[in-house]
């Protein structure tokens, strides 16, 4: 049996190249990666949790349906966002989208 520190351990790694990819990154699409990145971090911390502490039940499993849901949601908005902006602007460059300047 793998213990639930390796699980955590691969999840901070993976969080970690996230938020590289949210903070390194000018492309949009990238940011969007690296979000999802760190969303599925949060789905292995959950899954190993509700392993080790309450397998029994189905809570863990209920949440991690649930971001999932959310990550979907939030990948559909952000790339239709994406391309309306580059037909807008021709461009995906997170510097350059200030659409919401005056």
């Amino acid at each position: 049996m793998v213990p639930l520190s390796w699980y955590l351990i691969l999840a901070a790694a993976l969080f970690a190249v996230g938020i590289f990819g949210v903070l390194a990154r000018r492309n949009a699409i990238a940011i969007l990666m690296g979000i999802e990145l760190m969303l599925n971090a949060v789905n292995l911390n959950l899954l190993a949790f509700w392993r080790y502490l309450w397998s029994d039940n189905l809570t863990g499993v209920v949440f991690v349906i649930m971001v999932l849901a959310v990550a979907a949601a939030e990948v559909a908005v952000g790339l239709a966002l994406i391309i309306s902006i580059y037909r807008r602007r021709s461009t995906v460059v997170a510097e350059e989208i200030d659409l919401l300047k005056w």
